[in-house]
Parts: structure tokens; C-alpha cells; sequence
């Protein structure tokens, strides 16, 4: 195995299009949502066993998560959970992570990966990312993993391929957040369109450069640390310069501007589980299209449902298409699928009548 690969894993986000399922305290990667006894954090892990070696994958968290993490993974050292001393969106920390493993070893080669995506087709994937810290060995080059489009999705950024290099690899030449639905459409017809995985590979090296050229902002703050990562200074160096980092994404930061950008054309299963919609999607239906998830539930008249309850409730429905039912805890939902996008606004509108206490 190469001792250079590492693979940083972020898992500090709350999950909120998720909720009421998944809550501030306890969000969805730490969850085992699709009951096989194992979080989506933990399966994220399993996926690469073997690659990375153990010692040199890192988690990208904060303090509030930190205790569920050693929980989850009794055996990683503490110098292997990154905290950030508050959200800065994904660039930052991924730029402090670049710095603190280049510290460590200069001939790092780097997969970042979400903690919380659903791959189906484990072998394809191991295969994916075999080739992908290949290309990333040979080629200065910063690498996303594409995914083949089956349905016009206006929940997922999307790749636009340009010229093709070899194998599945190609050229990136443009990046679309979040397209229109009619946009979207155009973009699953035309076949040059892949979604964005949210999965890169770069060499420490690489990224680092890259972020002093197109995120200077970013750079001037944690490069004066030079020297400090992987020393006991590093946490009071990182508490007194992240907060001042800017809240960008890195693909606004750096994929979207870097003339290097190539990616990986896959199909493996993938899945970013970023919603109820996509959990039914995935997921077994009934003779109705109804999905039911570790519950009981009479669905009477009732199609294309999802059904989330904790606990030994029984769920009675009749007449209900195409809904999401989500119970747990204190917290009831029943909104139309159409409307997950809406989620997360109905939980700010939530936070702001009735309190923190139930997010």
C-alpha cells in the first residue's frame, strides 16, 4: 500500500434537509440510516480500507462532534480529528488540512471525501479511486469524480466535460451549482454533464498552490503556519487565524478557477443521500411506490410515500401521494417531496417560533 495516499474526511455538517431524522447533536453521518449497523460515517471509512492505510485518514469536524467520532472509532489517535474552531464553509478547512498532512509529508496525495454519501457499487468505487491517486501521482492536477446523470436532479452541482485525456478522465470545462429544473433537463440530454461528487484528489502539494493562487484570502491566513502544523502550536495557531478565514466552498474557491481541473467519469452507485427524496430513491418500495424505513405502516390509497417513524409507532395513512412522514423525537413532518428543498426553511422558521431545542 502507498504510505503518501491520505484520505481527509469532512464530517462537521448538521444535515438539515435531513431533519428532523437527523438534529444538530446527532446529524445524519453519524446516523445508521439504512440500518446495517453502520453509520454513513463508518461506511465511509470501510470504503477505503486498503488503500489508505488507517493512521493516515483524517476527519474534518468540530468540537461538538469530536466525542461521537472517538465513539465511532475507538481506535483513531486524536491528532487524526481535525476540529475547526467554527464553520467556514469547505475551503478553509480543507486548505488547513492540505497544510497540516503537508507538514507531515511532503509527498502527500490527498482524497477528500464527504462523510455521509451512499456508494452502491463498492468494487467500481475501490477501482475509481485506485485510478484516481493514479492520475493525481503522474499529473499537477486537481481531480473530482463525475457521476453519470439518470434524472434531471436540481439538487446536485453539475460538471460539464471538455476534452478527453485517457481512460475516464477528461478535462473539466465548466462547474453549475444547483441548476433550474428545466436547465437540468437540458443538461441530462445533452450527455456532456456529470453530477459533482463532492470526492477530490490532488497531491498536498497541489491544492496548497492552488489556494495561494485563486483563494489568497485563504492563503494569508494559514500560511503563516508554516512551520507550526503537526507541532502543539498548531491549535492556538488555527483558533486565532480560521475564524478570520473567509466562508466560501472549494469549488467556488478553487475548482471553478483553476485551468488544471480534470475528472473522473464513473458509475458507482452513488448517491449523496442529501435528501428524503434521495433516500427513497435508493431505497425498496412496496407494490404502491410507498417506502417505509424501519417502521410499521398500513399505507391505505396511499403512493409514492416515504415513512420514517423512531420508536414502536404504527403509521396509518390513506389518501396521501407522494409524501415524506419523518417522526422523531419531538418533532413531527409531513410535507409534499416536492417540497425537500423547502426543509431547511421550514427548520429555520421552526428555530425562530419555538427554539433551538428542536433542531
Amino acid at each position: 500500500m502507498n504510505n503518501h495516499r491520505y484520505c481527509v474526511i469532512m464530517c462537521g455538517g448538521v444535515g438539515s434537509r435531513f431533519w428532523p431524522y437527523s438534529r444538530q447533536d446527532k446529524p445524519k453521518q453519524f446516523l445508521d440510516f439504512l440500518g446495517t449497523g453502520r453509520s454513513l460515517l463508518q461506511m465511509s471509512v470501510d470504503r477505503i480500507e486498503g488503500i489508505v492505510q488507517p493512521q493516515n485518514i483524517y476527519m474534518l469536524t468540530n468540537e461538538q462532534y469530536a466525542p461521537i467520532i472517538r465513539e465511532q472509532f475507538p481506535d483513531m489517535r486524536p491528532e487524526q480529528i481535525l476540529l475547526e474552531p467554527c464553520r467556514r464553509n469547505t475551503a478553509p478547512c480543507i486548505a488547513w488540512a492540505a497544510y497540516h498532512i503537508h507538514a507531515l509529508d511532503p509527498e502527500a496525495q490527498i482524497m477528500v471525501a464527504p462523510s455521509d454519501h451512499l456508494v452502491l457499487k463498492a468494487d467500481r468505487f475501490r477501482d475509481s479511486v485506485l485510478k484516481a491517486f493514479e492520475f493525481i501521482e503522474r499529473t499537477d492536477a486537481i481531480l473530482t469524480l463525475g457521476i453519470k446523470p439518470h434524472r434531471p436532479e436540481t439538487g446536485y452541482g453539475y460538471i460539464q466535460v471538455g476534452d478527453h485525456v485517457g481512460g475516464d478522465f477528461s478535462a473539466v470545462k465548466t462547474f453549475t451549482e444547483k441548476p433550474n429544473a428545466e436547465l437540468a433537463q437540458v443538461f441530462l440530454q445533452s450527455g456532456e454533464f456529470y453530477w459533482n461528487s463532492g470526492m477530490f484528489f490532488w497531491s498536498a502539494q497541489c491544492i496548497i498552490e492552488s489556494i495561494r493562487s485563486f483563494a489568497p484570502d485563504i492563503a494569508q491566513k494559514l500560511d503563516p503556519g508554516m512551520g507550526i502544523y503537526g507541532t502543539p502550536g498548531e491549535k492556538a495557531f488555527i483558533e486565532q487565524n480560521f475564524p478570520s478565514c473567509p466562508s466560501i466552498s472549494i469549488d467556488f474557491a478553487v475548482m471553478e478557477k483553476a485551468p488544471n481541473v480534470y475528472v473522473e467519469c464513473v458509475d458507482i452507485g452513488w448517491s449523496d443521500l442529501g435528501t428524503w427524496g434521495s433516500l427513497y430513491e435508493i431505497s425498496p418500495k412496496n407494490v404502491d411506490g410507498n417506502v417505509t424505513q424501519r417502521c410499521k405502516a398500513l399505507m391505505v390509497n396511499s403512493r409514492g410515500n416515504i415513512v420514517a417513524v423512531e420508536g414502536d409507532k404504527v403509521v396509518v395513512a390513506s389518501g396521501l401521494n407522494d409524501f415524506i412522514i419523518a417522526d422523531a423525537d419531538d418533532v413531527l413532518l409531513i410535507v409534499p417531496r416536492e417540497e425537500e428543498q423547502k426543509i431547511k426553511l421550514y427548520v429555520n422558521e421552526v428555530k425562530s417560533k419555538f427554539g433551538e431545542q428542536y433542531l
